[in-house]
């Protein structure tokens, strides 16, 4: 179960207290956007929910833990193979901390989104339980592998089709055959259609504000804008040096020719996140990189302290050991004077190699808990690879007696998360906080 203390943080507090280092205009958006639903706001109370985990019993036993394991930080996307693989794809919040805190929190994430969907209170434990136990199951298979088999585990697309086959009705068969396709187009080809035009002719990337801000437009001079310009190019080719060899010859084949700002996600909104249009052999090979804000993660006051020193180092090394297959461009880099002078970490990755997150406002209850049991087992995956899986499967044991507990865990805490959402609604009704809808 969940029992807040008397003394626990005003969710609002915490909230202000990340916007102190956010872009100021952009803070309205991520308002905007976590009051659509008690969903969204889960999606981005990560370091709510952290504080509140902080405070829950744990095992002692410490992996890399994602941070933000809720189930839409969850995806498909293309290795470097070109297979389409099933893992976790967000990273900001990375740390070494006790594994039960990424399981409440995926399990957690289930219970508000079934909520959302409507769902009866059979559906939702059934769904809640099903992620448990297939993370239960999955550590406990992880422990009896060797080493180097659990490092090459990974779920790629077609292996769970078959493995989910029999879980999944025609329709279900065919959603899965069409997400499949649909990731297949989210590369920098598309991004690059639907995200330029031709201007005096070169490619530009088009100005939708607040969401993208071409950098000429965002500052107010044309020096100002050189200037930036220039330190985010030098930040995309000192950021080469984190690359591997063979990958940094590739970049090397690429040139700059637009950035903009792009607002991202529903926890980063407001963090400084940049897109870069690089052009190849010519207009036809374009490449869109994303230049990413790392602030200092959620979990950081509540586990061990980073062994990077750069936020954006401790992202990608995260990712990198969680993670079965990671971006060819995945690397990091400080800007020692940002657009406002002060010095920020960012992490760089492609802004879309065939990624796809499925659409949770849509899932049908059995189609949940499939999904359920696919994040489950990627989790546990992810911390076999750092964690004593051993020790974890021992702790799990064989019966349900923890999938019964983190289940009554999730529903408390979708409680929780219920009353936070009226608070930051009353917060803004009140004017407390400023709040930009329908962004």
């Amino acid at each position: 179960m969940f029992d807040p203390p008397s003394d626990r943080p005003n969710p609002v507090s915490l909230l202000e207290q990340q916007a102190e280092s956010r872009v100021p205009e952009l803070v309205p958006v991520r308002y905007g956007r976590m009051l659509v639903s008690p969903f969204t706001f889960f999606r981005g109370a990560a370091l709510g929910m952290a504080t509140d985990l902080a405070g829950t019993p744990s095992s002692g036993l410490i992996v890399q833990a994602c941070g933000d394991a809720h189930l839409s930080n969850f995806g498909i996307f293309a290795s470097p193979e070109r297979r389409l693989v099933f893992d976790i794809n967000d990273f900001d919040e990375t740390l070494p901390g006790p594994w039960e805190w990424d399981v409440k929190r995926l399990a957690a994430s289930l219970e508000v989104a079934a909520r959302d969907n409507a769902f009866t209170r059979p559906e939702r434990r059934e769904i809640v339980l099903g992620c448990v136990a297939s993370y239960r199951t999955a550590m406990r298979g992880f422990a009896g592998m060797t080493n180097l088999d659990v490092w090459y585990a990974h779920a790629e697309l077609d292996e769970l089709q078959a493995q989910y086959q029999s879980l999944l009705d025609a329709r279900q068969r065919k959603e899965v055959a069409a997400g499949a396709a649909k990731a297949m187009t989210r590369d920098s080809i598309q991004e690059f259609s639907k995200l330029t035009h031709v201007v005096d002719g070169k490619p530009r990337i088009i100005a939708d504000p607040p969401l993208i801000v071409p950098l000429a437009d965002l500052l107010p001079g044309e020096a100002d804008a050189t200037d930036t310009g220039q330190q985010l190019t030098g930040l995309v080719a000192s950021y080469r040096r984190t690359l591997a060899s063979d990958r940094r010859h590739l970049l090397g084949q690429y040139e700059v020719a637009d950035i903009a700002r792009k607002v991202v996600g529903v926890g980063s909104v407001g963090t400084r996140c940049w897109i870069v249009l690089m052009l190849g052999r010519d207009q036809e090979d374009p490449l869109f990189l994303q230049v990413k804000e790392a602030q200092r993660s959620v979990l950081a006051a509540f586990a061990d302290a980073s062994r990077y020193a750069n936020e954006g180092e401790r992202v990608v090394a995260g990712q990198r050991l969680m993670q079965a297959s990671s971006d060819i461009f995945l690397g990091w880099q400080r800007n020692p004077a940002d657009t406002d002078g002060v010095a920020r970490d960012y992490y760089v990755r492609q802004l879309r190699d065939w990624k796809m997150s499925l659409d949770i406002e849509t899932m049908a209850p059995r189609d949940m808990r499939t999904y359920g049991e696919l994040c489950g087992w990627t989790l546990a995956r992810a911390h076999a690879r750092s964690g004593d899986r051993i020790a974890i499967a021992a702790y799990l044991g064989g019966g349900d007696v923890f999938d019964q507990a983190i289940t009554r865990f999730a529903s408390a805490y979708a409680d929780q998360t219920e009353r936070d959402h009226a608070a930051l609604a009353e917060a803004a009704a009140s004017g407390r906080i400023t709040v930009a809808r329908g962004r």
